[in-house]
């Protein structure tokens, strides 16, 4: 779990995994982002499909900023083959990092052994790169969220996220069902599609265990540390 009274801004900037808005994206968009990612130590930069990773390597080399990208993304419908297909181009591209979005259909069909082999493929294409799992909560029952983590956990993919964040966000209570059915599995938490007032709510869902958050507002979050502080949401820094 994050300790947000260890963390001044650039230590905190690990939480993050930054990215840029995925519609109308310019080349220009991606290497802007880039370029905020590195100024504020970021965990990852994503941009939304791999054709952007040339000029996302480009921007991150000599940095400790992962590339990273959504896989199936936003929608996660496409096949188990096509995904996996796109998360070995990804990797083999340059790619340490890969975000797929789960296939929320066949999940709410009760269609278990297509998500178990969905993200078996998934796993094994990544390689060694970090595998983050896509819920979209949203559109899920607490009793289909609860399966998927521990379907996720089964298989042994790093983190659960709750979200794209194309589509409404999470709330704390869908969270707080993530956090619970991943308990001892060793998965992390990430969270993306954080609800306004964005700032507030990042930091709640830090505080609550979230170990990444995903999001165009990275700058503006970490940037709004010593006022989370000064309203008493954030503990004291501790040093």
């Amino acid at each position: 779990m994050v300790n947000l009274a260890k963390m001044d801004k650039r230590a905190l900037g690990r939480g993050f995994d930054h990215s840029v808005r995925p519609k109308n994206t310019t080349e220009s968009d991606i290497r802007k982002g880039c370029r905020e990612a590195v100024k504020y130590n970021c965990a990852a930069f994503y941009s939304a499909t791999p054709f952007w990773t040339p000029a996302v390597l480009e921007e991150l080399a000599g940095s400790d900023v992962l590339p990273a990208t959504g896989i199936d993304f936003p929608f996660g419908a496409s096949p188990s083959k096509l995904k996996a297909i796109e998360t070995e181009y990804a990797v083999a591209a340059g790619c340490r990092a890969v975000d797929m979005v789960l296939n929320v259909g066949a999940l709410k069909d009760g269609r278990h052994d297509l998500i178990r082999q969905e993200l078996r493929d998934f796993k094994s294409a990544a390689g060694s790169a970090v595998t983050k799992v896509i819920l979209e909560v949203a559109f899920l029952t607490d009793d289909e969220i609860t399966a998927a983590c521990h379907m996720i956990a089964e298989v042994g993919c790093d983190y659960a996220k709750t979200s794209t964040g194309q589509f409404e966000g999470p709330d704390m209570d869908q969270f707080l069902v993530m956090k619970r059915a991943l308990v001892g599995s060793g998965v992390r938490l990430k969270v993306a599609g954080v609800k306004f007032p964005r700032p507030q709510n990042a930091y709640a869902f830090l505080l609550a265990g979230a170990e990444l958050i995903g999001t165009r507002a990275a700058a503006a979050i970490i940037e709004a540390l010593d006022t989370m502080r000064e309203i008493g949401l954030v503990p004291p820094y501790e040093g």
